[in-house]
């Protein structure tokens, strides 16, 4: 819904504060609570007291590993706050939810050293075309102009920064900060809410100037206000709110406010800002394509486990839903809501009905999963794009100590995919491993704590097993007998083998030159399944591929001869054969594209040849101010780590892909050391 006017939005609204990692997201929330009078007493995330990041494994760390969920109440309107992970591992946690939200607040702190990592974030919510609100945090700390600020953090903005408040100094330090649409200054103060007060005259000529550079911005996008800029006349300040309004629901402009979440400053001007500028529930489903007169509609942001079992926080998107009602997906699933709440941090409250806009916590939606749209019509369920997840760049084996536990582990694994759908699972079939795949170390890490804290089950990591493989690099030939005697049918078989390596890539191949039927047809799919068996483990310890082995000769018992007897004849004669024929060691090679910040692309190709790495060239990233590409073929072996490296040499912002390429020859003493280590397993 809308005012009579057309313009502030009303009805509930559901905002997501982003940001880098340690930019101060927690503690913004937890001001705007104390702000709005939804808690009495401001807690600190350092003391482990926040509404967010309230959980055990959170708390461990100190730091947000999941997303928080928070509604309050401001001026009559309700508002979901939902708290983004600001670390790059957690971060995939926010991907589906930021979908439903109606804008995003970005928070930031006023240092270069995070404007790629504000990059990151930004082309996120350019992804799913979110409206965002940047919030310049711990500005009582900054060093140096905002102007400056603004020219270092544009180029990772997609949208042009308009600047809407400009500080007010002393010896310093930001004392206030002076609204450039009303023309007010806004002295701080600790805990309260800021003075209101004249501009003082020291600041006047700034504030005209950066007021006249928002104006301009904003004609930009507005020919009336164009017209009247260059008639040198003054616009009415209504019209300047309402292009600040419309500008930046239409995702034209990104506003940048000011402020300090730990002494709540500059709160009360940003809820405000949200109050008159950010559009409601009608412009989400409008962007998402849902069909406003659908009669209950909704769209799961998020899949979490509690005390009451599996909860869907959900975004009703049109109509209204409640307690009770049969929900349906678009796959043809259906489920009965089984409990409807409002959520707060670790605490639910219990209510009966939700309608548009309203963002609520559903109880025992068993079949449905984060990122599908739910409705109450069957044949009307909105179909919601959810940008898939960033592929998965750390790796790790999942085992429990008892056997007993494996079926234990499957179900808590589920259920941990299901919270986190940045997770997967891989039964990688030529090592026989689990191996739960992430976002890094430390996600991993997580994701262990809570498989053994939240779902009971003592799950362990090791580094995931890497694929060799082993071939031969010259022709052979060789004689398998396997005869026995017992006491009654003894057992005969006897076969010539020969093998010859295969292009690289070709994997095995069987064939048979026998004439004469001195190895009856009946007994060459044994010799097949022989050899076949016996390629499972050469004599190096690894599968043998590339490979091509004929049967060329051999004899038969008419009485002791079987299927089992040609059967061990042939891995006889594989064995025989295998050892004249220089057996190589075989490792996996990976294509990797490494996405970087430029100034960090000639450390990264240090990186790479430092892991046995080949370069293979790099090129600007498509779409990515100042970033880089980097192409190379990287022993599979070298990647687990990679991660770590690039991270470190990127301030956390660099990643990569990777997929198999091909299988080169590896020798030499890291040969050595692979069969080793492999002998030791």
């Amino acid at each position: 819904m809308t005012d009579n006017n057309g313009g502030r939005a009303a009805g509930p609204r559901c905002i997501a504060l982003v940001g880098p990692y340690q930019s101060g997201k927690t503690t913004l929330l937890e001001a705007i609570l104390h702000r709005t009078g939804a808690i009495s007493r401001k807690g600190s995330v350092k003391d482990g007291s926040s509404v967010g990041d309230a959980s055990a494994v959170a708390r461990a760390h100190n730091m947000s590993v999941e997303l928080n969920v928070a509604a309050t109440e401001f001026l009559g309107d309700t508002y979901t706050f939902i708290d983004c992970p600001g670390s790059v591992e957690f971060a995939g946690d926010a991907r589906a939810a930021l979908v439903g939200c109606d804008a995003a607040v970005v928070v930031m702190e006023p240092d270069d050293k995070k404007t790629a990592a504000l990059q990151v974030i930004l082309k996120q919510l350019d992804e799913i075309g979110l409206p965002r609100i940047i919030f310049i945090n711990k500005i009582d700390k900054a060093e140096g102009q905002v102007r400056d600020m603004l020219e270092y953090l544009q180029p990772a903005s997609s949208h042009p920064l308009v600047l809407r408040q400009v500080p007010i100094w002393k010896d310093g330090i930001a004392i206030g900060s002076i609204d450039l649409a009303l023309e007010r200054a806004y002295i701080y103060r600790e805990g309260a809410e800021s003075e209101v007060t004249e501009v003082p005259k020291d600041f006047k000529d700034r504030e005209e100037e950066a007021r006249y550079e928002m104006m301009e911005k904003l004609a930009d996008y507005d020919d009336d206000l164009l017209e009247t800029l260059l008639s040198d006349m003054e616009p009415p300040t209504d019209k300047i709110f309402e292009d600040l309004r419309n500008e930046l629901r239409e995702g034209y402009i990104t506003p940048v406010l000011l402020g300090s979440a730990e002494n709540e400053n500059g709160i009360l001007r940003l809820l405000k800002t949200l109050r008159h500028d950010v559009a409601g529930i009608e412009r989400t489903i409008e962007r998402l394509g849902v069909d406003p007169s659908l009669k209950g509609a909704g769209y799961i942001m998020k899949t979490f486990y509690s005390s009451q079992g599996k909860l869907s926080l959900t975004r009703v998107l049109a109509g209204a839903l409640k307690d009770g009602d049969t929900l349906y997906d678009d796959k043809g699933e259906s489920a009965r809501i089984g409990g409807m709440f409002t959520v707060f941090g670790q605490e639910t409250k219990k209510i009966s009905a939700a309608k548009a806009g309203d963002t609520v916590a559903l109880g025992r939606l068993e079949p449905f999963a984060t990122g599908q749209g739910v409705s109450v019509e069957k044949d009307k369920v909105p179909q919601i794009l959810v940008p898939d997840p960033a592929p998965p760049v750390y790796g790790m084996a999942i085992t429990v100590p008892d056997k007993k536990d494996e079926v234990k582990l499957s179900a808590a694994l589920a259920k941990l995919l299901e919270e986190d759908p940045s997770l997967s699972l891989k039964h990688e079939a030529d090592t026989r491993e689990m191996v739960l795949w992430g976002a890094g170390e430390m996600h991993l890490r997580v994701a262990l704590e809570k498989l053994r804290e939240k779902f009971g089950v003592g799950a362990q990591g090791k580094p995931r097993a890497i694929a060799f493989k082993e071939t031969i690099r010259k022709p052979a030939s060789a004689r398998g007998r396997h005869k026995k005697q017992t006491g009654g049918h003894g057992q005969f078989g006897d076969v010539v083998l020969e093998i010859r390596p295969l292009p690289r890539g070709s994997g095995f191949e069987f064939t048979d030159t026998i004439t004469g039927g001195v190895v009856p047809k009946t007994y060459i799919p044994a010799v097949e399944a022989g050899v076949k068996e016996y390629n499972e483990k050469g004599p190096l310890g690894f599968p043998v591929v590339d490979i091509a082995v004929n049967l060329a000769d051999g004899s038969y018992h008419t009485v002791d001869s079987s299927e089992m007897a040609f059967k061990m004849a042939a891995k006889l004669g594989m064995s025989e054969a295998m050892k004249e024929a220089s057996p190589v060691l075989l490792e996996p090679i990976a294509l990797v594209k490494i996405h970087v910040p430029n100034e960090a692309t000639s450390r990264v190709t240090q990186i790479v040849s430092g892991h046995r790495g080949q370069i293979l060239g790099f090129d600007a990233r498509e779409g990515w101010n100042g970033w880089d590409t980097v192409e190379a073929h990287m022993p599979e072996a070298e990647i687990g780590n990679l991660i770590i490296e690039l991270r470190s040499a990127t301030a956390g912002v660099g990643t990569f892909t990777f997929s198999h390429a091909h299988m080169a020859e590896l020798t030499g003493k890291t040969a050595e050391e692979v069969m080793a280590r492999h002998g030791r397993e």
